[in-house]
């Protein structure tokens, strides 16, 4: 029975909507101005140093979004979380994610049973077939070894060195072109991830894949160059695909927080070598700083939604749900909109409208050390310095302002290297950051009904393409702006032939 009870109706809350008027009275330069505050405002873990002094928050709001997670039960959920409860209630699913990345010998129980042994069955099997691979003992269909994959859905610079690694994920057919253009089907390895085998626009592309690898080589070849990652075992095998060459992963893993699962460790293993891939899935974000850190960065997410009404980021999804997770209709927004861009990129691009339009709260994640430095005889710094002057100097552009007004909040994440394992535990953080928001705004964190909404609207719309390029039939059973959208696009492409012609050949 759905509960009443939203967190907009506590103390807490309430409490915080009255102090965000204060806050909005205060400009960051005057926050900035405080050193002990600022002071106060750092988190240093295992090499990484978290700046948020340039949020629009005091200590007391620190103190009050605390306050406001104790009213969630916050601990409590997460407890729930790692230890196996089914909290993706619409789905009836445990959320274990984390045991992706856990030791050989934890123990993390999803209805009674420890799923970690499973978790390293399926990680001591892709490191035995990668280093297969990449050692050359496995070859194609020709004898030849395979240096390039491609995934259906880059200290590692050497270990990558001679090979290529491709992720198909858009049906579009210009991405397919892409992927394969300038590639070997003799040397080309395909992983098609898929858990159900079933998903149209995956399985299209696997079988655009599967028909350029057997006209190249003949069907035979599609088990010595296609494994998958994949629950549906029978479908694997109808596919042409070798059992014994599919990679499990379990329904406890959403497809949002599949990374650490063979879904990525199996192409990245194949790409850089299982060492460095385990590195980057070993988390240790389990202390107490740590788990700080983790739910300081959801609290103030949640502080620059539903408190200051900041609708997006510069920055996983499955937030931004309309209802609680007891079917009740939340009166306060649950997500934001993330985006980004690497280096001085969004310089050029967006930094204009954040920097003078909407506010738009901002992470700068930066690098101490840089993986390919280069100083130019003659310049005043070296290239890694440029960068890393405009990771300093926006964060206080935004914060101060000068002939505009300034007060944009902003997170400063300064990481020791980009090193497998220093990325791994950046995709952690972010992980349990969306964890902590759901928590807070009493939603479900784990499911996408939206979208699987439009896929089931698509299945309508591709059968009735079928049934009028085949059979003739006329468009019928959608409203009147589909229809008509419908009938164009079909009488437009009628000239183009119903059996197309085979990819064309590699490059």
């Amino acid at each position: 029975m759905a509960s009443s009870t939203l967190i907009c109706d506590t103390e807490q809350w309430k409490d915080l909507k009255a102090h965000v008027d204060d806050i909005k009275k205060t400009h960051l330069r005057e926050l900035m101005g405080d050193t002990e505050r600022c002071k106060s405002m750092m988190v240093e873990f295992d090499g990484m140093l978290l700046d948020y002094s340039r949020q629009r928050a005091t200590l007391e709001t620190i103190n009050k979004l605390f306050k406001l997670a104790e009213a969630t039960r916050l601990k409590e959920k997460i407890n729930k979380m790692f230890n196996g409860e089914r909290i993706n209630s619409t789905e009836n699913r445990c959320v274990l994610h984390v045991a992706l990345r856990a030791p050989r010998d934890a123990d993390i129980k999803c209805d009674g049973k420890n799923v970690v042994p499973d978790v390293w069955q399926v990680l001591d099997k892709i490191k035995e077939f990668s280093e297969r691979v990449r050692s050359g003992s496995w070859v194609g269909a020709t004898g030849k070894a395979l240096k390039d994959v491609i995934s259906i859905e880059p200290e590692a610079i050497e270990c990558a060195r001679g090979r290529q690694l491709r992720f198909l994920a858009n049906v579009d057919p210009v991405d397919v072109a892409r992927n394969i253009t300038g590639l070997n089907p003799e040397t080309t390895l395909v992983v098609v991830v898929s858990k159900t085998f079933t998903t149209a626009e995956t399985m299209l592309n696997a079988r655009t894949l599967r028909e350029w690898i057997s006209s190249a080589l003949g069907s035979e070849a599609v088990a010595k160059h296609m494994v998958a990652v994949s629950t549906n075992i029978p479908l694997v095998e109808k596919f042409g695909i070798d059992p014994n060459n599919a990679f499990a992963f379990w329904d406890w893993v959403g497809g949002r927080y599949s990374v650490c699962s063979a879904v990525g460790v199996l192409p990245l293993s194949l790409q850089y070598g299982f060492s460095v891939v385990e590195k980057y899935t070993r988390e240790t974000l389990i202390d107490g700083i740590a788990n700080f850190l983790q739910v300081l960065l959801g609290l103030l997410s949640v502080w620059n939604v539903s408190f200051h009404g900041y609708p997006a980021r510069v920055s996983m999804e499955s937030n931004g749900k309309q209802v609680s997770i007891d079917d009740v209709v939340l009166p306060y927004e649950t997500g934001e909109i993330d985006f980004g861009e690497p280096g001085t990129n969004g310089q050029h691009s967006f930094y204009q409208l954040i920097h003078q339009g909407r506010v738009v709260p901002c992470d700068f994640i930066g690098v101490v050390k840089s993986q390919q430095p280069v100083y130019l005889k003659g310049e005043v710094v070296n290239n890694h310095d440029e960068l890393m002057s405009n990771f300093f100097a926006q964060p206080d552009a935004l914060a101060y302002g000068k002939t505009f007004l300034g007060n944009r909040p902003s997170f400063s994440l300064l990481l020791p290297s980009l090193s497998a394992y220093n990325i791994g535990q950046l995709l952690a953080i972010y992980e349990h950051r969306i964890a902590v928001e759901g928590f807070i705004w009493g939603i479900n964190s784990f499911d996408q009904w939206g979208v699987e909404l439009g896929k089931s609207l698509a299945s309508q719309v591709r059968n009735q393409l079928h049934a009028s390029r085949k059979k003739g039939e006329l468009v019928k059973g959608f409203n009147f702006s589909t229809t008509t959208m419908l009938k164009r696009y079909l009488e437009a492409s009628a000239d183009v032939p119903p059996d197309p012609p085979t990819l064309l050949p590699h490059m």
